[in-house]
């Protein structure tokens, strides 16, 4: 169910309505990677394989060199991306757990799970109590407003294929915040296929809990969802979703559409075909290659999608937008996100810095590189004002509409201050200046994020004034805050070097 929202719907789409709406109604693809880091594609720096078809939309549209997320794992930042909106102010300040999955569902299965996860770097805190944490129900609010739904009112056909992961019950399915139809599914992960299929090259992460179960129960076609109804398929699963993506867009050909492919890719398990993997001869360790092949089936997946609206005539009115949910995952050996710090679940720029690109033609030049802090908040107002959808007056948005800085009719900084909390992990971005606060662990860590990108240099204690400054900001904006409707219930470490860190998920 979704706020009513004043705008007049277009509900009849003739040939001659589509073509007069076509220059206020682009169509909308936005495509979203899943613990993508920030130097993956070869466009940032990856020379261990080639991304072209991703690549390509920053040499036909914007490429963003500071672009954020507002939250270093998935679920969080995706509800924060899809709102518009900093998803503390709702209460969605942590990941969607589900009871059986963690082991919260009963005391004895509590126990035995803190025990074996104990060696994967994974804790749960104490103080919890799981009986009434497996009766929250975890998921989208449903006063919160999509940009499925805010499209929806305004004549789109909206549609999501792939990973939703904002509540994995069909109470917070995608048909009930805005769209039109769905093929994926609702929680958090999924296999790629089935572990005894002879086509596929599957690394097993032995320090990685969940992968070793995902893996232990992955025989059989994948279960998918498509609008309520269960579906199996056989064909990896990256490539299952591009053409699925593929057939949206030829079936809503003569109508404005919104599609939203939120990919799985390359979030483990790791599992990539034999013909990726053969592909990929740059690495010999057999962890990252599969990892590279994943990187890569995903590029070929974008290079569907982006083919099928070249071969429809729909590339010149569609707007694209392609960004990863966080950071690369590099707890899972396979990547490190050099030069940047840390990784998914930290707060350093390894976990919350992006790539992202946004093509619109006839609209924002191509081949642009723009330099200054963005966020994939700005997602929900961008496309609001693209399409010519008002925005509802009462609600607060934290994202901004990125087409007047980028087209050059405002030459400021679209966020001036950025902010990340997850329980007692938080930072903020001030200009110049980032203050990571880690008050479990009693850290307060100041850097310059433009004299020293790989935030080695902890400048706290010779600029007090600075960390005084944000600890004012950061506290303004947390009073802004809900109070989170679930709690974390486990936490994760993370090690650089001889440094170790806990995060909160």
């Amino acid at each position: 169910m979704l706020i009513a929202i004043s705008i007049i719907t277009l509900t009849i789409w003739g040939n001659n309505t589509y073509a007069q709406a076509s220059k206020t109604h682009p169509n909308i693809v936005f495509i979203l990677a899943d613990d993508l880091g920030y130097n993956d594609l070869s466009s940032f720096g990856n020379k261990l394989i080639s991304t072209p078809n991703i690549d390509v939309l920053g040499k036909e549209g914007v490429k963003f060199t500071q672009a954020y997320v507002s939250a270093p794992i998935c679920a969080p930042s995706r509800a924060g991306l899809i709102t518009g909106r900093y998803q503390q102010r709702f209460g969605f300040e942590f990941f969607v757990g589900s009871a059986k999955l963690w082991g919260v569902d009963d005391s004895v299965h509590v126990q035995e799970t803190k025990k074996a996860l104990l060696p994967y770097g994974v804790f749960y805190p104490d103080g919890i109590d799981y009986k009434a944490y497996a009766k929250i129900k975890q998921g989208l609010p449903k006063s919160e407003i999509t940009i499925a739904g805010l499209l929806r009112s305004s004549g789109y056909k909206t549609g999501i294929i792939g990973k939703w992961n904002l509540g994995d019950t069909e109470e917070f399915a995608p048909e009930e915040n805005g769209f039109d139809y769905h093929y994926g599914f609702l929680g958090g992960g999924s296999r790629y296929g089935s572990v005894d299929d002879a086509d596929l090259v599957i690394e097993d992460l032995p320090h990685l809990y969940w992968v070793k179960q995902i893996l232990k129960y992955g025989k059989g076609p994948v279960a998918l969802r498509q609008n309520g109804k269960t579906v199996y398929t056989s064909e990896y699963l990256t490539t299952r979703f591009g053409e699925e993506a593929a057939d949206f867009i030829d079936k809503n050909k003569d109508k404005p559409f919104f599609l939203y492919v939120p990919f799985n890719a390359p979030h483990d398990p790791f599992m990539a075909t034999k013909a990726d993997f053969a592909g990929v001869t740059t690495v010999k360790d057999s962890t990252r290659r599969v990892y590279q092949a994943m990187v890569k089936a995903l590029d070929i997946a974008v290079g569907v999608i982006t083919q099928k609206l070249r071969d429809l005539g729909l590339d010149q009115n569609t707007i694209i937008i392609f960004t990863s949910d966080n950071g690369g995952a590099a707890y899972t050996h396979a990547l490190d996100n050099r030069p940047l710090r840390g990784g998914k679940a930290t707060h350093f720029e390894g976990g919350i810095r992006v790539p992202y690109f946004i093509k619109y033609p006839g609209v924002l030049p191509a081949g642009k590189i723009y330099d200054k802090p963005v966020s994939t908040l700005d997602i929900f107002p961008t496309l609001a004002a693209a399409s010519h959808t008002k925005l509802p007056e009462h609600v607060h948005y934290d994202g901004v509409n990125l087409i007047p800085y980028l087209s050059g009719q405002n030459n400021t900084v679209p966020h001036p201050i950025l902010y990340w909390r997850s329980g007692w992990a938080k930072a903020i971005r001030k200009g110049d200046f980032k203050l990571y606060i880690n008050e479990k662990e009693g850290k307060e860590l100041l850097f310059n994020i433009r004299d020293d990108l790989g935030e080695a240099h902890d400048l706290s204690l010779e600029n007090r004034t600075k960390v005084k400054e944000l600890e004012l900001e950061l506290a303004k904006w947390e009073k802004t805050l809900a109070k989170p409707l679930w709690p974390s219930v486990w936490y994760m470490r993370y090690t650089n070097g001889p440094d170790v860190n806990y995060f909160p998920i």
